[in-house]
């Protein structure tokens, strides 16, 4: 359930504070950014590691101002119809049926193919439309391709879009815009300066412990500081795929959920799982537990 609209933050302590308040901490760095995002209407792009919080700051701004959380989950081939809008196919050709069985062919009526009741909303014309009551997420744009990156240049810097049959809708107020990318590729320099932008690396084992009291308050303090450290110790390991805060909030939950008030070397592969998303890494890891809890 969506909360009532906070009061717009003052300055960055007051951001801070108010995303605490839905449950997101972050460090006076990424608060800035986003308070001088939310001040010029600017977009927000967030690179950084997997799990370390960028789509869920754009989850919490929606929660934080009351907005409608319009989210573009970007993969590779994605083309501007799936993002933009398509035509309701099947309605159009049962409009086209009935049509012919009235013995209705004139040119106005087939011309009402193309109106707005056929047209089938996708991401980008919902926060066009929605404009200022609206958070909109472009989620790990780097998954995307060249053509789609290029397509979203003309809708940051204008927000307005174009649909040949019917005309161009541009946003009475601009969405909040929020972009996250895991670097998979390097993005174009010409959307970066559409952007504001800002890294996000991993915390320090004390940011993470506050993250994870946060996001866990029925946890011993203990038994999250334990879990956090071995968390970073995974992450000085060669693995495929390091775990991000994410899992470190996943780890601490599954333990909760067997009734572990220890994590020791039993209880850390048994819920190994939970933290290591990758076979060889699994396995590397549980070769050598005691490399992650010293006392295993």
């Amino acid at each position: 359930m969506t909360q009532p609209p906070a009061e717009p933050p003052s300055s960055v302590p007051d951001l801070q504070n108010q995303l605490r308040d839905v449950g997101y901490l972050a460090d006076r760095g990424l608060a800035t950014a986003t308070l001088i995002s939310l001040r010029l209407g600017r977009p927000l792009l967030l690179e950084g590691e997997v799990g370390v919080g960028k789509t869920e700051l754009a989850k919490c701004l929606a929660q934080l101002t009351g907005r409608e959380l319009i989210r573009l989950q970007c993969y590779e081939g994605i083309d501007t119809h799936q993002a933009l809008y398509e035509w309701d196919y099947a309605r159009q050709m049962l409009h086209v049926r009935a049509l012919s069985e009235r013995e209705l062919t004139d040119s106005a009526t087939v011309g009402g193919l193309y109106a707005e009741e056929f047209l089938l909303e996708r991401p980008l014309l919902q926060a066009v439309r929605a404009g200022g009551r609206s958070v909109l997420l472009i989620d790990e744009i780097d998954r995307a391709d060249d053509e789609f990156e290029a397509f979203l240049l003309e809708l940051l810097s204008d927000f307005q879009i174009t649909i040949p049959e019917i005309g161009t809708m541009k946003a009475e107020d601009r969405p909040i815009v929020v972009l996250t990318s895991n670097r998979t590729r390097e993005l174009h320099d010409a959307l970066k300066r559409r952007c504001l932008y800002h890294w996000i690396g991993y915390p320090t084992v004390s940011e993470e412990v506050d993250i994870v009291r946060v996001r866990a308050p029925d946890v011993a303090e203990a038994l999250t500081r334990k879990v956090v450290d071995a968390v970073h110790r995974l992450r000085d390991l060669d693995l495929a795929k390091p775990p991000g805060v994410a899992e470190t909030i996943d780890w601490v939950e599954a333990l909760g959920a067997i009734g572990a008030d220890n994590l020791d070397g039993e209880t850390a592969i048994d819920t190994l799982g939970s933290v290591i998303k990758d076979r060889d890494d699994l396995e590397f890891v549980s070769s050598g537990i005691d490399r992650v809890i010293p006392d295993a």
